[in-house]
C-alpha cells in the first residue's frame, strides 16, 4: 500500500523519483485522486511553506520540494482531469513592466500550485494590458503582481487601474508582493491583498476568495 504520509514526506525532502513512484502506486491501487492530492502533495507543500515561513527552509529547499511536487503532479494531473477535480481557483501571476526579477514570483507560483491553485504565469516585464487579457482569457479569480525594484513598484498601480477599468477582469482580486512592497503601499494603490512571502501568498489567496 502506498502511504500518503510517505508521499508528503517525499515532497518535503525533495525526493522527486520517490514522489513520482508513490503517486503512481497510489493511483494503481485505486486511491481517490483528490485524496492523493490533498493528503500527499498539498500536505507536503504545506509543511514546506511553514518551514519556509519559520526560516527552517530556504529558497533551494523550496525549489527542490516544488520540483518533486511538479513531477508527481505530472502523473496525477491526467487522473484529476478524468475525475473532474477542479483547482481551488485560477491565479494569473507576473512581474510588472520594467522588472526582470522572477525568483520570488516563481516561488509564489510553486506555493500556489502546491496549495491546489491553477497558475497562469506570464513571466517578467509584463505590461498592464497583458495582465488584463490573461485574466479575461483564463477567467482568473486572482491576479498576483510582483516587483523587486522601488522604481517598478509604481507599475503595479497602472496594472490595478487597468484591471479595475476593464470589462470582465475587474472581478479578479489583486494581490501584490516583493521586497520593497508593504501593506501600506497595497492600500495606497487599491490592491486587495499583500503577502510578505511566498508561503503567506497562499493563505492570502485563500482569504481573498472568501
Amino acid at each position: 500500500m502506498a502511504d500518503l504520509k510517505d508521499l508528503a514526506q517525499a515532497v518535503i525532502s525533495g525526493n522527486a523519483p520517490q514522489a513520482k513512484e508513490l503517486t503512481q502506486q497510489a493511483i494503481d491501487e485505486g486511491t481517490d485522486v483528490q485524496k492523493i492530492l490533498d493528503e500527499g502533495l498539498i500536505a507536503g507543500m504545506s509543511v514546506v511553506g511553514n518551514k519556509f515561513k519559520k526560516n527552517e527552509f530556504y529558497v533551494p529547499e523550496v525549489l527542490i520540494a516544488a520540483r518533486a511536487m511538479n513531477q508527481a503532479m505530472e502523473v496525477l494531473e491526467p487522473q484529476l482531469a478524468k475525475a473532474g477535480v477542479k483547482p481551488v481557483a485560477t491565479v494569473v501571476l507576473g512581474t510588472v513592466k520594467g522588472d526582470l526579477h522572477d525568483i520570488g514570483k516563481n516561488l509564489v507560483g510553486m506555493m500556489l500550485k502546491g496549495g491546489g491553485f491553477k497558475v497562469v504565469d506570464l513571466g517578467v516585464d509584463v505590461p498592464p494590458e497583458k495582465f488584463v487579457e490573461a485574466i479575461q482569457e483564463n477567467k482568473a479569480n486572482i491576479l498576483g503582481l510582483s516587483a523587486l525594484l522601488t522604481t517598478t513598484m509604481v507599475a503595479m498601480k497602472d496594472v490595478i487601474k487597468a484591471v479595475k477599468d476593464s470589462d470582465g477582469a475587474d472581478k479578479a482580486k489583486t494581490m501584490i508582493g516583493g521586497a520593497p512592497i508593504t501593506q501600506n503601499f497595497a492600500d495606497e494603490i487599491g490592491a486587495d491583498g499583500y503577502a510578505p512571502d511566498a508561503a503567506s501568498a497562499v493563505d492570502k489567496a485563500k482569504e481573498l476568495l472568501g
